[in-house]
């Protein structure tokens, strides 16, 4: 049976798919989008947070790390790359200032948590989401989640970068009900800039997904000084446009900060943190995408 990690799974989601959902954020992508608001779910393995708010300053994990953990300014600061118990924080700290996020798990173990609210599914027209990270960095073990929900006939989104083979995976592809689709540059040098890779396979993908008749909603974030150029943004709804009937949906989803504690917690630097730009300036931009949308009969919302 396949196994494999996953970060979280949130419960009672409305923000990801039709309907009540629960969200299943699958760990590692192949992206490295700098505006990232799951870093846990950016890299492989299993994380370790520390929680400031969570954390007394006893010092029982500083006295025990031989030196790799200190207390600087009042803060823990941790040598993760040189301490040999950073496996063993969870169960030092009398806190719970120290919490690993992620578990390795099985398809099976994984889709009875996940079928767990079914009933709320059906009432709502709701269902289950695989999100990350990239689901598609582990198709093993979503392929035979999948299978195990269909069986209980649930719903089933993906959201995902699209930076994968659409023909290897078209077994995926076929169970899956709805499509969330990242589209976050159409030009290549800018999607390159803002996300490490170029966009050229990505954009292959969501026209792959599109032709073979799968429903699409489509994910457009703006971040200020990154991918907020008019032109692109321009020819990033008239991309979408192109796509036809397949597009059930766009969401512009405006940029935020709020995973900035969360590079904090793992101890990784935040990329935007010296970001500067003007809320009002970025409402405008938003706002013009959304009347260009529906210049276009774009069904369109802000923040999905």
């Amino acid at each position: 049976m396949a196994e494999g990690l996953v970060s979280r799974l949130q419960t009672y989601s409305t923000k990801d798919g039709p309907g009540i959902r629960t969200t299943a954020f699958f760990i590692s992508c192949n992206l490295r989008c700098v505006w990232c608001a799951n870093p846990e779910s950016m890299y492989p393995n299993i994380k370790l947070f520390h929680q400031q708010n969570f954390c007394k300053q006893c010092g029982k994990c500083v006295a025990l790390s031989e030196g790799t953990i200190t207390l600087e300014n009042n803060k823990i600061v941790i040598d993760r790359e040189n301490c040999k118990i950073l496996g063993k924080l969870p169960s030092i700290c009398n806190y719970n200032a120290y919490v690993e996020q992620g578990q390795l798990i099985d398809a099976e173990t994984l889709a009875k948590k996940l079928a767990r609210d079914k009933h709320f599914f059906y009432n709502s027209n709701g269902g289950v989401t695989f999100s990350g990270g990239e689901p598609f960095l582990q198709p093993e073990l979503l392929l035979e989640t999948m299978q195990k929900l269909k069986q209980q006939n649930i719903h089933i989104a993906i959201e995902t970068a699209g930076l994968w083979d659409f023909d290897k995976n078209k077994a995926i592809v076929d169970l899956c009900d709805l499509f969330l689709f990242d589209i976050k540059a159409y030009d290549r040098d800018i999607h390159k800039k803002c996300t490490g890779v170029y966009n050229d396979k990505i954009l292959e993908t969501v026209i792959k997904i599109a032709n073979y008749g799968k429903k699409l909603r489509i994910r457009l974030i703006i971040v200020p000084t990154f991918n907020d150029a008019k032109q692109d943004i321009i020819d990033r709804v008239h991309f979408i446009k192109s796509l036809g009937s397949a597009v059930e949906q766009v969401d512009i989803l405006k940029y935020h900060n709020l995973g900035e504690g969360k590079y904090h917690a793992q101890g990784l630097p935040y990329p935007l943190k010296m970001l500067e730009f003007e809320e009002d300036i970025l409402d405008n931009v938003v706002n013009e995408t959304f009347k260009l949308c529906e210049s276009l009969n774009l069904n369109t919302t802000i923040g999905g």
